[in-house]
């Protein structure tokens, strides 16, 4: 299989550079860093992807046992490392991916060996003394939302998840990101992502961790950043001056920066 084509995977940047990996969240694909990335691009070598059933990688390597788990996402992440040589690794991993980047970390540490966690979530749905931000009645009435009328609930969810209500363009992004994206896929995404518990995992990383959050966000609540990082020893918490759950688009600059200072705090 070509793996390149599978994940319309780019390479951008300095050649002999430090490898940043940059991995969207649901309902997005390599465009939501193209803000972020020339931030990126002078010192390090880039390399942005789709993951199979986003943006542009190829539609016929779907399969719906291998995405409807974490795993199947993590195992798309090395064998694109593993296709273009990539060791020592910084991952830069947005909203579920985040989590993907933990999995993938646990299996292959020579190859990623520091993590970013973008507005992570390891848990969506509220559990006794875990605040994930939705009660499982939430979580049942978007996934009903998701099933019955994609469309329609990528309009009204995506302005929501972006925040940002003074800049309406950010919200229509997102909602041209996911009407883009096949449904039938998307919805096989969407409960992988907000149905999944990543809690134990978070337990497996060992590599230095930047842990990501915005001031306000809605998707992952301030509660979820404090948790994610309390339960890896010697991360990193910075919260951005930024609202909504995608900074790469609203905060661009900001993001930027505080990849830049970790990735040189950190080597």
């Amino acid at each position: 299989m070509d793996i390149r084509r599978r994940n319309n995977v780019t390479v951008t940047g300095r050649p002999d550079g430090p490898v940043v990996v940059l991995a969207h969240g649901f309902g997005c694909d390599q465009n939501m860093w193209r803000l972020m990335a020339p931030s990126l691009t002078a010192s390090y070598r880039v390399v942005l992807f789709d993951y199979v059933g986003s943006g542009r990688a190829d539609l016929s390597a779907w399969d719906e046992s291998r995405y409807g788990s974490l795993d199947g996402y993590a195992a798309d992440v090395l064998e694109i490392c593993e296709e273009l040589g990539l060791r020592d690794v910084t991952f830069v991993g947005h909203s579920v991916s985040a989590m993907v980047g933990v999995l993938a970390a646990a299996k292959a540490p020579e190859r990623i060996s520091r993590l970013v966690m973008v507005a992570p979530s390891p848990r969506y749905i509220d559990d006794e003394d875990y605040r994930g931000g939705f009660s499982a009645e939430d979580i049942g009435e978007l996934l009903e939302s998701l099933d019955s009328n994609y469309l329609g609930w990528s309009a009204a969810m995506a302005p929501v998840i972006m925040g940002n209500a003074d800049r309406p363009e950010l919200g229509e992004e997102l909602t041209a990101s996911f009407c883009a994206t096949d449904p039938d896929m998307a919805r096989v995404f969407a409960r992988t992502t907000f149905l999944s518990d990543s809690r134990q995992d978070l337990k497996t990383v060992t590599v230095p961790t930047l842990v990501l959050e915005c001031r306000q966000d809605v998707i992952a609540p301030r509660e979820v950043g404090a948790y994610v990082h309390a339960a890896i020893p010697g991360s990193r918490l910075v919260t951005l001056e930024a609202t909504g759950h995608c900074p790469q688009l609203s905060a661009p600059e900001a993001t930027a920066e505080a990849v830049i200072d970790f990735i040189g705090a950190a080597r």
